[in-house]
């Protein structure tokens, strides 16, 4: 069957490349489709969507880490108003499969149909990308948790095993996205198969088949076409290693639509060692060639980047808060311009927003943060990176003409300066002109002053003419653009960088910006001469007129200033601050709106909408405190209102319409008080008996995983068992004979930051404590400190696990590898047994969010507990204490009541000894591990012994905004001297917002059922 549908489909599309090039005017490129829909075609220009060109400007995000369907909105509102063009999602296999025969699209975030039908409302084009394998630096990237245990085969290839695993999966994923294609009247483009995956050929300077690889690649595209994708597919590279899947360099199997290009530059993590053997030395701001490496894969494609760094994730032990020092808003600036320097028309920033890796959703890579240094924070909020890069998308989505360029010639010949290398860009159709202007040495921050050769429509020029030369201050890049069309009329030149324009009662308002502080100079054609309008100066402005233009050279002061040319056009003049807080909503959802249908807003921290209704003028958005306001609207607006109240506006000069947004709000949270603790370790008590419902004996003596357990054990890996995430519990039985003996051996794998805790009849006698870098370990624990019985002992392991590795690493078995009586006789186990988890019985939360503790198999972190035999802490205790080895859970309930037409933020932050921020009265450690539930969602991990994460952001809808909210902590000892630490939570922001943050999320909580007492 695999190999008639891998001939079918390689026939047509074969038979599609044949592209319509005449049709386009696309001279000497051809325009091709996929043989199924024109609506979404391409060329080495750019994409073409529903008969226009597009320049992708979009940005990742990952709805299984923002488990709150109501907040998507949220998200997606921030991503449009920033100016991007599209957004892209990965799916998760593991996450929709969490084993096998059972699918899950429905319950909670599981069900991400609203993010396709939210891209449709809001007008954003949507790249979906389902896998099967994401990476993501998700546990096992995104593959089924029980596909790892060896017995699917390797992985990722063309074993029957593995597709057939992964069938169920893919065909009901594909058949859920396929109504929301645009060829469906949706807004999903494009359509990705596998990720990062370089297996097209065994040498791919012979092109020697990688069979496997093709034929994986093959069956994921025929199923998803079966099931419905008649959308482009797509493919991304990582790092320029290889050219597999490019139609444009062979005919083989597996090959798709369109082949783009993964790339981390500076590093995809806080440990640049990492990224060394990839990278090569690291050295900050220093771009890569692309432009080369496009020309030798995709010659008639565009130059495509399906994932272009947006931050690094922030690995185990990694700093606080991240690595944005060489990540924030000057790499935004500089390597997002370097990409449009090297004639790259479709990007996609990973990540735009990053989340939380709530639950067990990480790899051993990264713990709970998955903040990513992006633009939009942890917890949504906008911060300067944002704005910084909304400079350029805002400009990319009105510079239609960028989206058809020819890289006409880089060097350092434009500039007068030799720091400063330049790349022209032409549109062969209009004549416009994009010179991108960079540092030579792109790592270098002096600040350079130059002028750049141009050719414009009215012969070559140097510019600027009249002002001071263009500077680039540190780590910077501008754009100068020539014929530039705005609306009807036509920049000749400017120095200031486009950020966006307005059609307004058939005026042009074109807003442009430099640096406090620096020159600009622009001339627009088919006028002579301008006048500055408004009281006082943003701007030192001279006006030089010409016969058939006006340029306007100036000095950038703080603010904004406006100047008016004798048609009625309006030039806005704005500084860096100014041009971050202007804003151009569109007034409809036409994803490719590009300045005819728009008004423009300077001021608030967010402008969400903006819609006509009549005369009526109704806008959204979000303000941190009082802030003043400018609109440029139509002269026919009779009222504007914000967020539903009707503002006093003022005109003033050039027909901006001013007020101030007045704002003081302030919101403060209930202290966390009333705790209550009981021990959540029980299995290592004498009297206990493993005869639950979550005890699973481990019998078996062969496993297929390619690390082979020891064979003086059954097999002890937990996947076997079913066992996937969290804190596991073994509980094994020996007996003694004549020699008893000294101590055990164990070998345990566990992933990055694992640790394991061990117990002999209810004495404790050690710990591995874990590092950073560690993902196994061996040790013996010696019995002296414990009493053996004649006839029966009881050995109890608790082991952390920190998810599946990635790639083929994946099939790396978590659990006991080998585990050995130490002693002068022989010895054998009677009975081993694990502990699984109850999260099955959670299909909201999703088994990915729970582990094995007793606590978590109970149900005690869920809402409706009733937590009445537990043990009260002194009301005035600040602290959770564990007095020596061993596992506690704690728990409180704390009321919110949040006033509606508030966005408040709240986080909390963990703390032991050592982080300093309270001292240890009875010396108790910082050597231990916790988990923070929210309302029965794990939304952090605490481990103070190897770091890095203190602050947990929480969103609304996990969190009740207008009710009560259950919070449990487990704390697990590792350490016979005990151990401590303190639970706070702060407000991080608060804002005035148009979105309502107290939605129902009832169904997001639900609460404890009788059935958990069945896993005790």
């Amino acid at each position: 069957m695999l190999l008639s549908k891998t001939l079918l489909t390689g026939l047509a599309l074969g038979a599609s490349f044949v592209g319509a090039a005449d049709r386009k005017n696309a001279t000497n490129w051809p325009l091709h489709d996929n043989g199924l829909t024109d609506i979404v075609e391409w060329d080495h220009y750019s994409f073409w969507v529903n008969g226009q060109r597009l320049f992708v400007f979009s940005g990742e995000f990952h709805y299984w880490r923002f488990p709150v369907p109501e907040l998507w909105r949220d998200l997606l509102e921030k991503i449009k108003a920033a100016g991007f063009t599209a957004f892209s999602i990965y799916n998760h296999w593991g996450y929709h499969n969490p084993k096998p025969g059972v699918l899950d699209f429905e319950n909670g975030a599981h069900n991400f149909t609203s993010i396709m039908t939210l891209a449709k409302d809001l007008g954003l084009y949507m790249i979906i990308r389902p896998g099967p394998y994401v990476n993501a630096e998700a546990n096992a990237g995104g593959l089924a948790l029980w596909a790892t245990t060896g017995a699917y085969g390797e992985l990722r290839d063309n074993d029957p095993r593995f597709l057939d695993a992964l069938t169920p999966y893919w065909s009901n994923v594909s058949e859920i996205i396929a109504p929301h294609l645009i060829t469906n009247g949706g807004n999903v483009i494009l359509f990705q198969i596998e990720n990062e995956y370089s297996e097209q050929w065994l040498d791919e300077e012979t092109k020697e088949p990688n069979t496997s690889g093709q034929e994986y690649m093959q069956y994921l595209e025929d199923v998803s076409r079966e099931n419905g994708i008649d959308a482009p597919l797509i493919h991304n590279l990582p790092n320029m290693n290889g050219h597999s899947w490019s139609r444009d360099l062979s005919n083989a199997t597996g090959n798709v639509d369109v082949i783009g290009l993964d790339s981390y530059p500076t590093c995809w993590t806080c440990n640049v060692s990492e990224c060394v053997e990839t990278n090569g030395e690291y050295i900050p701001y220093n771009t890569l060639n692309y432009y080369d490496f496009f020309k030798s894969l995709s010659p008639t494609q565009p130059s495509f980047m399906p994932e272009f760094q947006g931050g690094s994730y922030n690995p185990w032990g990694g700093p606080q808060g991240g690595c944005p020092d060489d990540l924030g808003p000057d790499f935004a600036n500089l390597f997002y311009r370097n990409l449009i320097y090297q004639e790259v028309s479709a990007i996609s920033l990973y990540m735009l927003f990053g989340g939380t890796s709530w639950g067990w959703h990480a790899a051993p890579v990264v713990a709970t943060s998955y903040d990513y240094s992006s633009p939009i924070s942890e917890n949504r909020l906008l911060i300067e990176k944002y704005y910084e890069t909304k400079l350029l998308t805002q400009f990319t989505r009105i510079a239609q003409d960028l989206s058809k360029v020819n890289r006409v010639g880089n060097s350092t010949k434009y500039s007068s300066n030799a720091a400063i290398s330049v790349s022209e860009l032409r549109n062969p159709d209009t004549g416009s002109a994009f010179y991108v202007t960079q540092h030579e040495y792109t790592p270098s921050g002096t600040v350079e002053k130059f002028k750049v050769n141009v050719k414009t429509s009215d012969g070559p020029l140097v510019i600027p003419q009249y002002g001071a030369e263009v500077t680039l201050n540190g780590h910077q890049s501008k754009i100068i653009v020539t014929d530039f069309k705005f609306g009807s009329k036509s920049l000749l030149y400017s120095t200031a960088e486009v950020l966006t324009y307005a059609l307004i009662d058939g005026k042009e308002v074109l807003a442009l910006w430099v640096p406090t502080g620096e020159s600009g100079e622009f001339a627009i054609k088919g006028v002579n001469s301008a006048k500055f309008v408004g009281k006082g100066s943003s701007a030192n402005v001279q006006i030089h007129s010409g016969e058939n233009n006006v340029t306007i050279s100036y000095m950038q002061r703080s603010g904004m200033s406006l100047v008016e040319v004798d048609d009625g056009t309006r030039v806005v003049l704005l500084d860096r601050s100014a041009a971050h807080l202007f804003w151009s909503p569109a007034l409809t959802n036409d994803p490719l709106e590009a300045g005819n249908n728009t008004v423009l807003i300077h001021g608030p921290y967010l402008v969400r909408s903006a819609q006509l209704s009549g005369c009526d003028l109704q806008l959204t958005g979000d303000i941190r405190n009082s802030t003043k306001i400018s609109i440029f609207a139509p002269v026919s607006t009779c009222s504007v209102s914000w967020n539903g109240k009707t503002l006093s506006v003022v005109p003033s000069d050039g027909g901006v319409l001013t007020t101030t947004l007045e704002s003081g709000v302030k919101f403060e949270l209930p202290e966390i008080t009333g705790w209550k603790y009981a021990d959540s370790l029980p299995e290592i008590a004498d009297d206990y008996a493993a005869t639950s419902k979550a005890w699973i004996a481990a019998t078996k003596q062969n496993s297929s995983n390619p690390t082979t357990p020891a064979p003086n054990n059954p097999v002890l890996y937990v996947d076997e068992y079913g066992v996937h995430v969290g804190n596991h519990i073994y509980r094994a039985t020996f007996s003694v004979a004549d020699e008893p003996p000294t101590g055990i051996y164990l070998d345990i794998m566990g992933g990055l930051a694992f640790g394991y805790s061990v117990w002999l009849n209810s004495e404790f006698i050690g710990s591995w404590l874990g590092t950073p870098t560690a993902d196994q370990m061996g040790q013996t624990f010696s019995f002296s400190n414990a009493t053996l019985n004649t006839e029966s002992n009881t050995l109890v392991v608790v082991m952390d696990n920190s998810g599946h590795d990635l790639r083929a690493g994946a099939l790396y078995p978590r659990g006991i590898k080998n585990a050995t009586l130490v002693g002068p006789g022989t010895y054998s186990f009677t009975e081993w047994k694990i502990a699984g988890s109850a999260g099955h019985e959670d299909p909201v939360r999703g088994p990915v969010n729970e582990g094995s503790l007793y606590a978590e198999r109970l149900g005690i972190h869920l809402p409706g507990y009733s937590f009445d035999k537990a043990e009260n802490l002194p009301s005035n205790s600040t602290s959770l204490t564990v007095p020596g080895a061993g596992i506690r859970v704690f728990r409180t309930v704390v009321p919110l009541s949040v006033p509606s037409g508030l966005d408040v933020s709240i986080s909390f932050r963990l703390t032991a000894p050592s982080n300093e921020t309270f001292t240890s009265a009875k010396g108790y450690t910082n050597q231990l591990r916790a988990l923070l539930f929210v309302n029965g969602y794990q939304f952090g991990r605490f481990n103070p012994y190897i770091g890095h994460q203190i602050d947990f952001p929480v969103p609304p809808g996990i969190l009740d905004y207008t009710g009560d909210n259950t919070l449990a902590v487990t704390i697990w000892s590792q350490s016979a001297d005990g151990a401590e630490m303190k639970v706070d939570w702060n407000v991080d922001y608060v804002h005035e917002s148009a979105y309502d943050m107290n939605f129902d999320g009832a169904y997001l909580r639900p609460e404890w059922t009788e059935k958990r007492l069945e896993y005790a």
